[in-house]
């Protein structure tokens, strides 16, 4: 089965690469390691490249936080008529993205990051990661289950609420015992993945679904 491309369109290869190198400084370094002049010099590109592409130093965070968020792959496909296989394919592959992100370096430091700036600049960072991160991530995985819906393979109401308990289903309370310094078990998220996924269709597949 053909999967989406884990990089957005929204960036060039090359100012992929440029991000990339901005998430590992902010990993290593912390805030403070992330300036203009230290990622010009890391990416091997000027200083007016970075101010083209992406702006002040917000415009970076932001798109950092995007380019991170493209990494939780969703079926975006139009035209693809989904079956009950291709559904529970796309979602597992959905859940094990999530799991993958939410708990590496790169979204935890973040996360820290934000936290620790709410008190300084009103939680400019944490509003930033919710529009341009969790919210962009949540339309996407919204859309397929529109989508499985149409197909006849899911029956809801109300979508937001079938989401966020997708969404429960995978994470629980995984990413809060991360940011507090707990070790994610990476090789268990594909049977993790696999269960949320299979208890989310027992409470939302249709008889479509579970025929298929």
């Amino acid at each position: 089965m053909q999967t989406d491309d884990s990089t957005s369109t929204e960036f060039t290869p090359r100012q992929s690469a440029v991000l990339a190198e901005a998430l590992r400084l902010l990993v290593e370094g912390g805030d403070k390691a992330l300036t203009t002049a230290g990622l010009a010099r890391a990416a091997n590109c000027s200083k007016e490249s970075l101010y083209k592409w992406f702006g002040d130093r917000d415009g970076l965070l932001s798109a950092m936080i995007s380019y991170q968020a493209s990494k939780v792959r969703t079926f975006e496909r139009s035209g693809e008529r989904l079956t009950g296989e291709s559904l529970t394919q796309h979602l597992e592959l959905f859940a094990r993205d999530l799991l993958g992100v939410l708990a590496g370096d790169v979204s935890l430091a973040l996360n820290r990051l934000a936290i620790g700036q709410t008190s300084r600049d009103g939680s400019k960072l944490g509003r930033m990661l919710l529009e341009r991160g969790r919210r962009q991530i949540d339309r996407r995985a919204r859309a397929l289950l529109e989508s499985g819906q149409r197909d006849g393979l899911l029956r809801f109401s109300d979508g937001e609420e079938a989401y966020r308990t997708l969404y429960g289903l995978i994470v629980s309370d995984m990413h809060v015992r991360m940011l507090l310094g707990e070790k994610p078990d990476v090789e268990s998220f594909g049977a993790r993945a696999a269960r949320a996924v299979s208890s989310f269709l027992t409470l939302y597949g249709t008889e479509k679904m579970l025929a298929d």
